[in-house]
């Protein structure tokens, strides 16, 4: 039996098993994923177990993204960019990370409409407010340079993490923590929602109508950050698609053998999404 996991900390919220154990069983492929909550310090050992044979897969979550890199054999394109890795995988006896979290943001937003018009053309020439640096930030930042976004702003609580990303991205521009500049789509990609008691220190009411709140969140299903902006009108999206379309893609990923040169690609199906519903 093959071995996948996911592994993070906080790691109690993940969905993950669910959806990938679903798509084993619908795909007939004998494994397990499991998730762990691990430090840092346990990372070389995890990729050690990998390299051995022991794991198959591996998923990564906060706030690991960027620390498991220097363990990696290799870093793929999309990874090297972003340096930023959700999954990793084996090829040729080398472990090699990936990051599918672009994707998983492009095509969780293209199915989303926002001023009566698919947001994929819209995000064309937007400008868009992110809060926070974390790992998967610079997917983020990754994908919307790549749909032309006209303006890409950043916000952390932390200067030294948004001046990391704005090295990476040099046409990012930098605002204070807690600021709020004029945009068209805002999003949160701090872990700021995990727990109810979270909340953004921004100011609601100083906001103008007709704004997309998005938040990489997705359990829970509406953090305090969607609820304030539903009160207020705006159109909110929760992170849901985003992390089943990077599953699909990371699923695919690890199922390429020579018999299926493209690896298989498992159905995001009405079971599948419900899998994902809060209990």
């Amino acid at each position: 039996m093959k071995k996948y996991l996911v592994i993070g900390n906080p790691i109690d919220h993940s969905l993950s098993p669910r959806l990938h154990n679903y798509w084993f069983k619908e795909n007939n492929i004998d494994a397990i994923y499991e998730k762990k909550q691990i430090k840092e310090s346990d990372i070389e050992g995890i990729i050690s177990e990998m390299r051995n044979g022991k794991i198959d897969g591996i998923n990564v979550t906060v706030p690991f993204k960027k620390s498991v890199i220097p363990f990696l054999d290799e870093l793929d394109n999309l990874a090297k960019k972003t340096q930023s890795v959700n999954t990793i995988y084996k090829d040729k006896n080398k472990v090699i990370g990936t990051n599918t979290d672009i994707l998983g943001f492009e095509l969780s937003l293209s199915s989303t409409k926002f001023l009566s018009l698919k947001i994929k053309n819209e995000v064309k020439g937007k400008k868009i407010l992110i809060l926070g640096a974390g790992g998967v930030t610079s997917s983020i930042i990754f994908a919307l340079e790549q749909m032309e976004a006209s303006t890409i702003m950043l916000s952390n609580r932390t200067k030294e993490k948004a001046e990391n990303l704005k090295k990476l991205f040099p046409q990012l521009e930098l605002i204070k923590w807690g600021d709020i500049k004029n945009f068209d789509i805002i999003i949160n990609t701090t872990s700021l929602g995990l727990k109810e008691s979270d909340k953004i220190p921004i100011n609601y009411d100083q906001i103008g109508s007709g704004k997309l709140f998005y938040d990489v969140i997705y359990n829970p299903s509406k953090t305090n950050f969607l609820l304030e902006a539903e009160k207020r009108g705006h159109q909110i999206k929760n992170g849901k698609m985003m992390f089943v379309y990077q599953a699909q893609e990371a699923f695919r990923r690890w199922t390429i053998t020579p018999n299926v040169y493209a690896g298989l690609v498992p159905s995001v199906n009405k079971k599948a999404l419900q899998l994902l519903e809060n209990d």
